[in-house]
C-alpha cells in the first residue's frame, strides 16, 4: 500500500539521480531496474516498489518513449520528469 504522504516529485528526482546517465533503456528492463533501485535504497518490499513505478508512470512522473509492443521500439529511453 502506498502512502499518501510520499512525494511522488520528490521520488522521481530521487530515482533520476540514483540512475546513471541515458538509464533506463527498454520498457521491462527500465521498469525493473527503477524497482530494483527503490528496494535496494528506499526500503520498499518488490510489490511496494512495483506498485510505486506504475503509480509515477500513470501519473506522467515517468513516461516511455517507445512502443513495449514493436521489438524495434522497445529499447527506447524513459523519462523522468519530476515536475508533472
Amino acid at each position: 500500500m502506498i502512502s499518501d504522504d510520499l512525494d511522488l516529485r520528490q521520488l522521481t528526482t530521487d530515482l533520476k539521480h540514483m540512475l546513471g546517465p541515458g538509464e533506463p533503456v527498454g520498457y521491462l528492463r527500465g521498469k525493473s531496474l527503477m524497482r530494483n533501485l527503490l528496494v535496494e535504497t528506499k526500503g520498499f518490499s518488490e510489490l511496494e516498489a512495483e506498485e510505486l513505478i506504475d503509480t509515477l508512470e500513470l501519473r506522467g512522473f515517468l513516461r516511455f518513449l517507445g512502443d513495449p509492443t514493436e521489438r524495434s521500439i522497445a529499447d527506447s529511453h524513459w523519462e523522468l520528469s519530476p515536475h508533472s
